[in-house]
């Protein structure tokens, strides 16, 4: 669900650190080295990157420029595949028996440990080859003037690979957006202190 969606989750950060010029000089250029890269002829179970905030299917930011006003704009794009346990036991089995009878013809009487872990690696490969990454998108911006950045996305495994892949990009590091953080740049600085004596309180 994106910033455009009737509603959606979104996290909000801070930059730890100030933005080098180097960075606004050559913001197309760094989204594009750690763009988005198509796993469907792959085993991949993942592939992500970096697209265009208009079109996931643009990797190359030609769809318009990344900076909107006084944000920047672009999305996080993850694929993934996954097997249905259900299906990999099934296939695993076949494929098990089939090995099974494979040794007893050459005289053989048992499939090993390390046979079978072979085996189960190659089912998984076969069947990630045969499945289509599902892709999901989760829009970007990126508050220039106050350094906010937003992502509009709910899970903490999304929000990581986030943070991660913009650190990677930019070299900058990025702070989750908590009530504490959002009160400490509200009070005065002689207040400040006062935050780390308070006690949560529970409200029935």
């Amino acid at each position: 669900m994106g910033f455009f969606s009737a509603s959606c989750s979104v996290y909000r950060f801070t930059l730890v650190d100030e933005v080098p010029q180097a960075v606004w000089s050559n913001l197309p250029e760094l989204l594009w080295e750690n763009r988005f890269r198509e796993i469907e002829d792959t085993a991949e179970e993942r592939g992500f990157g970096w697209v265009s905030f208009e079109d996931m299917l643009d990797t190359d930011f030609t769809a318009g420029s990344p900076v909107k006003g006084r944000y920047v704009t672009f999305a996080l794009r993850l694929d993934t595949r996954r097997i249905s346990p259900a299906v990999f036991k099934k296939h695993y089995r076949m494929a098990l028996r089939q090995l099974e009878e494979e040794i007893k013809e050459k005289g053989g009487k048992f499939v090993s440990r390390e046979q079978k872990k072979e085996l189960s690696e190659q089912v998984r490969l076969r069947l990630l080859s045969k499945m289509l990454p599902v892709p999901a998108v989760f829009d970007v911006a990126w508050d220039m003037t106050s350094g906010r950045v937003y992502l509009a996305a709910g899970q903490n495994k999304v929000r990581e690979l986030f943070s991660d892949l913009f650190y990677h990009t930019f070299g900058l590091r990025l702070e989750l957006l908590s009530p504490y953080r959002l009160a400490l740049e509200q009070l005065p600085r002689e207040q400040r202190h006062h935050l780390e004596t308070y006690e949560p309180v529970l409200f029935v």
